[in-house]
């Protein structure tokens, strides 16, 4: 899966950033911006990379203190909508005024914050595993790890760490599928040890001496949604999207809308499960032709 390395600065200009370009088998192609979760990066969405590649151009950065991109020494701007003003400008700069987002977590909670700074951005939006109402047990759970946790000596521990944080959404993995995780995760150091590729200071983003604090009200972005086709993924073992969060969103967005149900998963999908990305696959068809036909 090659790629080109876009370097670019942040909304702000004060940040050095980075993003995979994904080239397209075929010129115009639509183009899709893939938003990674809290404590992932770009390399997060390899997999899905990997099955759609050809068929769209996909954009996919790391976010400001995440992967390859700059740490910033402003703890307080490691929030969403500051993480959306960068990617309009990332849009901006590579003269992109339309395409299909896919946020993961995170990256969903971003998509939202895009569609009411910018409608006519998002021609779909995929929500994986994120909603407007995040349940508190997830939430709780995410404090829990997030944040110092010293350089592991190897990628054997960087799976073990990997494993020990994400067992409970991930039963079935095995050793194979941890290490996989693990160098998706995290990066080696120059003297031989791994660590996890974000700045541990994002965890002052959410920090809270109660951990059942949950965001402001997001219904009223979920709602400017309705004029886009929306397809959300749920892992059915998710402690951070409830089943009757998605319930509710679909109540509430009266236009295109479908929800899918990932068995044996939990926050978050990595959206190459077979039930994943099939749905993935039959909504882009559906709703962001590309010039290949979609999989069955």
């Amino acid at each position: 899966m090659d790629y080109h390395v876009h370097r670019y600065r942040s909304a702000d200009g004060r940040l050095d950033l980075v993003a995979r370009d994904y080239p397209a088998a075929r010129e115009g192609a639509p183009v899709l911006l893939m938003m990674h979760g809290l404590t992932r990066n770009s390399a997060d969405f390899e997999p899905l990379v990997g099955k759609l590649t050809g068929r769209y151009r996909m954009i996919v950065p790391d976010q400001r203190g995440r992967g390859l991109s700059q740490w910033d020494a402003d703890p307080t701007q490691y929030r969403p909508d500051v993480y959306a003003q960068d990617m309009l400008a990332l849009m901006d700069g590579l003269g992109i005024a339309k395409a299909g987002l896919v946020g993961t977590s995170m990256g969903g909670l971003m998509a939202m914050v895009m569609q009411a700074l910018r409608p006519e951005l998002a021609q779909v939006v995929v929500f994986n595993d994120i909603g407007p109402v995040l349940d508190p047990a997830g939430l709780a759970r995410i404090q829990g790890y997030v944040g110092p946790g010293g350089a592991m000596a190897d990628w054997t521990e960087a799976a073990a760490r990997t494993r020990a944080i994400n067992g409970s959404a991930f039963p079935d993995y095995g050793g194979a599928q941890w290490d996989a995780f693990a160098r998706r995760l995290a990066r080696e150091n120059a003297d031989g040890s791994v660590s996890f590729a974000y700045d541990p200071a994002i965890s002052e983003s959410i920090a809270g001496d109660d951990p059942s604090t949950v965001p402001p009200d997001l219904w009223p972005l979920w709602e400017l949604l309705d004029v886009v086709p929306v397809l959300v993924v749920r892992g059915a073992l998710s402690d951070l999207l409830s089943a009757a969060t998605v319930e509710e969103m679909a109540r509430r967005h009266s236009g295109v809308y479908s929800a899918v149900e990932v068995p044996r998963v939990g926050h978050a999908p990595i959206l190459d499960e077979p039930v994943a990305l099939a749905a993935i696959e039959k909504f882009l068809a559906k709703y962001l032709p590309s010039s290949r036909t979609c999989l069955p």
